[in-house]
């Protein structure tokens, strides 16, 4: 056997021998289960916890107006309702079909609260009139109570809904009267935050959770 032969032979048997190795090196990977780019549904409970703590942070740092702070928390507490309907049709449990229906209505919800923190409404968190301080206080004690859990949806909601009545009421005055509130209309206003105040109390120091 000439050495050409030689060496085309030995160059054959080494290509073999380097064939299953390149072939395992060039295997692909596997997917991981999970991926990284794949974010994780979170349970209903937790979901829930962090809407009401984005509502939280909305209206403690003025992104969130009342209004917008109390409709946004009626559709949370509707969605509470919601939930345990189903509960109570399952026996105590959520079906997966139920998980993905509260699913789909959380993630509205998440679009809407990010909406309505991100648009032109914002509450005023450096008021410098007494009535303005007192409005900015109730705020400040209503997040408080969302972000503990100590305001439910509803309770929020309501709480919420009259502080926005309140609010347009003092816009309404100050308007009657060239931007600023007479004695008696202070008086009127001071009067209807106290009741506030006593609600926002009762609700935070109530059962419900």
């Amino acid at each position: 056997m000439n050495t050409q032969l030689k060496t085309a032979f030995l160059s054959a048997a080494l290509a073999g021998l380097m064939l299953p190795a390149a072939a395992q090196n060039t295997t692909a990977t596997p997917p991981a289960a999970n991926p990284p780019s794949v974010k994780k549904e979170l349970p209903p409970g937790e979901r829930k916890e962090v809407q009401q703590d984005r509502i939280a942070n909305g209206v403690a740092d003025g992104q969130l107006t009342a209004g917008e702070a109390s409709r946004l928390e009626k559709k949370e507490a509707a969605i509470d309702q919601e939930q345990r309907d189903m509960r109570a049709l399952d026996g105590g449990k959520l079906t997966n079909a139920d998980k993905t229906a509260l699913e789909k209505q959380q993630n509205q919800l998440s679009h809407q609260i990010y909406r309505q923190k991100h648009d032109a409404q914002t509450q005023n968190q450096n008021p410098k009139s007494e009535v303005g301080k007192r409005e900015e206080n109730q705020q400040d004690r209503i997040a408080q109570g969302i972000k503990c859990g100590q305001l439910t949806p509803g309770e929020a909601s309501r709480l919420e809904k009259q502080e926005g009545r309140l609010n347009n009421e003092v816009k309404d005055m100050r308007q009657d009267n060239g931007g600023k509130l007479t004695q008696a209309e202070k008086a009127k206003v001071n009067k209807q935050e106290n009741r506030e105040s006593n609600r926002i109390y009762k609700d935070k120091h109530n059962n419900r959770r």
